[in-house]
């Protein structure tokens, strides 16, 4: 009996490790199959580029499987001649903090011209573009409405239009996923470089749909072109993919800071620590008035779908509260496919805005009476619904409304 007793735990051992050895061998093949915007123009879309003075919209993201920077491979390309280099926030090579200008400059490794999109010039003039052929935009984008390289992207579009230059978008994954749409759709009235068009906080979409969309909706016109992604599936969380992931920004060090986003976000619109100066930007939250164990408790309480809280400490080294011991929350996502972003974040917002009415407060009003909040919300009413004591079901519930007519036109311009 004890003879059987161990051949049975051994062929249960085999019996776990062989499924998991399967699906470990299928995440290979299908990641095998799936290619970028990148690498679909390199093995399949050269004559788009091919005998053309090439002017290059990228960051460090734009990468190919081996991590070989887009610049580099298109400047060493026999058939193409890269003549300019764009860089949108944190520039080209990613060497600069947020909001901080990048002035024209030299690449030092290729020696091309660097323009800055941010800053002074956001959209490209006719001398930045003097002797291009066709504009290229190679970006991973975080799935979020106030990140700005979708608004970088928009502008080129429209210069490349005004200078009768074809537009090239190289397509790359939604780290959320290309099914969930969620949060507030931006009223034209807050428009800004964080929310330029009537887009929700998750929009769902990748940035060649997004290209698409931006060009037909908001009637830019451009002469765009869209190299899709091979084999991408819109229920991919960004593991899927097998691609390496590379920092979009220096607040946004992995998948997992993406995840949360969208919702954490809100913070940088208050007088609390985003988690800016910290191994863990938009998943530790707090500053000093805060008591950790009474926000963690309120938050687990709510039984948000997907996330758990747990208290914490720690001091930014920069930013809100910096060289401050702060005390709040950490994030914990437990499940990413059930996950609610925005309602997670929406419900941070007011849970320490009640708890500490006192001390907490959004950012100051602009002269037309907008808080930089309203600008990263897209609207004023969640902060009015928040100071006047609305529920976050009856914030979720006027979103939800908005959501639909977004829905059927973002139907249009699906590609996956």
């Amino acid at each position: 009996m004890k003879k059987w007793g161990i051949l049975f735990t051994i062929l249960m051992l085999f019996s776990s490790i062989l499924p998991n050895a399967q699906a470990t061998q299928r995440d290979v093949e299908h990641n095998k199959r799936f290619k970028t915007g990148l690498e679909q123009l390199l093995n399949h879309e050269m004559k788009v580029l091919k005998g053309k003075k090439v002017g290059l919209i990228t960051n460090p993201t734009g990468v190919d499987r081996n991590l070989n920077s887009i610049v580099d491979v298109l400047y060493n390309h026999p058939d193409i001649e890269l003549k300019a280099l764009y860089g949108p926030e944190h520039g080209v090579r990613g060497s600069a903090q947020a909001g901080e200008y990048v002035e024209f400059y030299n690449d030092p490794k290729t020696g091309l011209p660097v323009y800055s999109l941010y800053g002074a010039t956001k959209k490209p003039t006719p001398e930045m573009l003097e002797g291009i052929d066709v504009l290229v935009f190679d970006i991973q984008d975080v799935g979020t409405r106030f990140y700005t390289y979708i608004y970088t992207m928009a502008y080129a579009m429209e210069a490349a239009k005004e200078n009768n230059i074809p537009f090239v978008v190289l397509d790359r994954p939604n780290p959320l996923g290309g099914k969930e749409v969620e949060g507030p759709v931006l009223d034209p009235a807050y428009s800004s470089f964080v929310g330029l068009y009537p887009i929700p906080l998750r929009h769902g979409m990748t940035v060649g749909e997004l290209a698409k969309l931006f060009n037909q909706e908001f009637d830019i016109d451009a002469d765009l072109k869209v190299v899709e992604m091979k084999g991408w599936k819109r229920s991919w969380s960004y593991e899927d993919s097998g691609l390496e992931w590379v920092l979009p920004s220096p607040n946004m060090p992995t998948k997992q800071t993406a995840l949360v986003y969208p919702g954490s976000a809100l913070i940088e619109g208050t007088n609390v620590s985003e988690g800016r100066g910290t191994t863990k930007p938009f998943e530790l939250i707090g500053a000093p008035f805060i008591n950790g164990d009474q926000l963690a408790e309120k938050l687990n309480k709510e039984a948000l779908p997907g996330v758990s809280f747990r208290a914490a400490s720690f001091t930014p080294a920069s930013s809100k509260h910096a060289g401050k011991l702060s005390h709040g929350v950490e994030i914990h996502v437990k499940d990413e496919k059930l996950f609610q972003p925005v309602l997670t974040g929406i419900t941070l917002v007011k849970a320490i805005h009640d708890l500490y009415p006192n001390d907490f407060a959004f950012r100051a009003e602009d002269s037309r009476g907008i808080s930089f909040f309203d600008l990263l919300a897209g609207n004023g009413w969640v902060r009015e619904y928040i100071e006047t004591g609305r529920t976050v079901d009856e914030i979720v519930s006027r979103y939800d409304q908005e959501l639909e007519n977004f829905k059927n036109v973002r139907k249009k311009y699906l590609l996956y």
